[in-house]
């Protein structure tokens, strides 16, 4: 079997100097390698064709034969380290808290122990019958965070 942290170091190798991250990594027992990165502006394929023909260059078939999958972290998907979260700061995102909550809000920070949301609710002015819809600013420990995705708005 390949060994992860073998490949890991050689993503790592890769990732030196350049703007992407690792956002996932998995060898399974039958040798399929997954690769996932990411980076700020986005991923462009050819940086994914480089990143793989590297790792091929590193890694020998006669060993062991192996299938490669090098692709980036994927719009729309839930992400997976903090670098992801703090690369959306003043987008809007969707949370799942872990006891079931959804939250739609802007994120306005983020660090590995908590985010912070800008979320619209309505709120209940002095003065008026009615509620308002207002952003409400929501901490989060990160603790309490099942999943957090980038909502891509069509509008």
């Amino acid at each position: 079997m390949i060994d992860k942290a073998k490949v890991q170091a050689l993503v790592e190798q890769w990732l030196q100097g350049k703007d992407y991250f690792l956002t996932d990594l998995t060898v399974t027992p039958d040798d399929c390698i997954t690769v996932e990165i990411d980076q700020a502006e986005g991923v462009w394929i050819e940086d994914c064709v480089q990143l793989s023909r590297f790792i091929e260059d590193h890694l020998s078939r006669d060993e062991e034969d192996y299938e490669l999958e090098v692709g980036s972290a994927g719009l729309g998907q839930p992400f997976k380290v903090l670098r992801q979260w703090q690369n959306h700061v003043g987008k809007t995102v969707e949370v799942i808290t872990t006891d079931g909550r959804k939250l739609k809000g802007t994120l306005q920070a983020a660090d590995a122990e908590q985010i912070t949301l800008a979320v619209r609710q309505k709120v209940q002015v002095e003065g008026k019958k009615r509620p308002v819809m207002q952003d409400v600013v929501i901490t989060l420990p990160m603790a309490e965070v099942k999943s957090g995705r980038y909502l891509l708005d069509f509008k």
